[in-house]
């Protein structure tokens, strides 16, 4: 969001809403939550907060959300918004590079829709996408992006056939590289092309053609090179695509941020995960989807480790370490990124811990914490109104149509009305939007 379209923004008052801030167990209830010039200016109990003094066209909008709970704006801290998980993967090898682009601006808009305003892509998404996004081009979340995976010849990210063909050659295609030196080299091209985080497989997949889950990494001290490079080179962080238990332990051991999937991380390394501060990304969402999806060698590596890695995960998100909220959509279906919220609580956190995960905990892994994760004053205006108690139905969240608003950077990205419980939203422009109320079920003005 630019920072003139913040700039034109009404002022905006939640009022008698129960917060649950992303941060602190408890939910407080019957808070008024003020918002000006994109940020939250002050959360306090309702009908104390003095109102601000607002002139011309630029109105105070007041939003009564009584029995709504207001929240942290989430992250999906692993996405590919330009795979389809429906589409033909023949025609996508045919298709322009344009449609592929165009076809990611609907997932782009149901992602925010669901209650993501801040997604981490992690191979696909190139750095015009972050661009559109921030120039309010196109509707979606603040996007970090790693654009493609580093893997070694044969490894997740290797998609040439057995003669050596690319099967793709644009954003998402894999760097391939096989030594330290390589992937200080491989590491600072994708730099150059604007990446935030630096992927690497430290395993193979479940998709991968040619590596299977348990090996078809870089080594420890390939990965040692890109996280080493990547500090050098101002990136957030070394997100390590990691399956098998020796690729996880390595790269944890390399330093690596974030460890994405985690299924079959073993007890000494989940010990060292949290002696490190390492975060996981479990994507459950993947993990767990019908095990009728997917191309053969998939279903039946998934098929072969699910029920060992669901033991496995359980036993990560109840060791301590910390845990970011990640589905893997574009494998996983778009427009559902909340479900995974559920599915953390199935394998032992708490709805509380897992709200964290999907807000000021991923915040802290993305390097975010002093913008977005909390509703507290002086933060971003990043924000989701509910009609649902998450703390007691967090399967609720799940389904994009209890997220009744979505607040970006200060304006109202998505609205949809209670008394329609439909697919349908309402996506306002602020900076013509005149009225003083917006209606959450209820109307009132100020």
């Amino acid at each position: 969001m630019s920072h003139d379209a913040q700039q034109t923004a009404p002022a905006l008052l939640l009022r008698n809403a129960t917060v649950v801030d992303g941060a602190v167990n408890r939910p407080e209830p019957a808070q008024d939550v003020l918002v000006a010039d994109g940020r939250i200016q002050a959360v306090a109990p309702t009908g104390t907060l003095p109102l601000p003094e607002v002139a011309g066209p630029q109105r105070l909008r007041v939003l009564d959300c009584t029995g709504h709970t207001v929240l942290p704006g989430f992250f999906d801290c692993h996405v590919h918004v330009s795979t389809c998980p429906d589409a033909d993967r023949f025609d996508t090898l045919l298709a322009p590079e344009s449609l592929l682009t165009l076809r990611s601006v609907p997932v782009l808009a149901s992602t925010l829709d669901a209650g993501i305003t801040t997604a981490r892509d992690l191979a696909g998404a190139d750095s015009g996408f972050r661009t559109a996004l921030e120039a309010g081009h196109v509707r979606g979340p603040a996007l970090q992006i790693a654009i493609r995976i580093l893997s070694i010849t044969g490894g997740h990210g290797d998609w040439r056939t057995v003669r050596g063909t690319p099967l793709d050659s644009g954003p998402g295609a894999g760097a391939v590289a096989d030594s330290p030196a390589g992937f200080v080299r491989a590491t600072r091209e994708v730099v150059r092309e604007g990446a935030d985080w630096i992927k690497v497989a430290a395993t193979g997949g479940m998709s991968s053609p040619r590596s299977a889950p348990e090996a078809g990494g870089l080594t420890e001290a390939e990965l040692r090179a890109v996280v080493q490079e990547a500090e050098r080179q101002g990136a957030v962080g070394v997100a390590a695509h990691a399956q098998g238990a020796a690729g996880i332990a390595a790269a944890v051991r390399a330093g690596v941020r974030s460890v994405e999937h985690g299924y079959l991380v073993d007890d000494a390394t989940l010990q060292e995960m949290g002696e490190r501060g390492t975060y996981l990304v479990p994507t459950l969402s993947t993990l767990t989807r019908p095990a009728a999806e997917g191309p053969p060698h998939d279903k039946e590596r998934r098929h072969r480790i699910r029920e060992t890695a669901l033991e496995r995960l359980s036993a990560a998100l109840t060791s301590g370490v910390p845990v970011a909220l990640g589905t893997d959509a574009g494998i996983a279906p778009h427009g559902r990124n909340l479900r995974e919220l559920a599915l953390m609580v199935r394998l032992g956190l708490s709805p509380a811990a897992a709200i964290a995960a999907g807000t000021s905990v991923a915040a802290r892994m993305c390097r975010l914490d002093g913008e977005v994760g909390t509703v507290r004053a002086g933060m971003r205006a990043d924000l989701v109104v509910t009609d649902v108690d998450p703390l007691t139905d967090i399967e609720a969240l799940g389904d994009p149509r209890t997220i009744r608003t979505v607040i970006r950077a200060g304006r109202i990205a998505t609205h949809r009305d209670a008394s329609t419980h439909t697919d349908e939203s309402t996506h306002t422009d602020e900076s013509t939007h005149t009225d003083a109320s917006t209606r959450t079920g209820r109307e009132t003005a100020a």
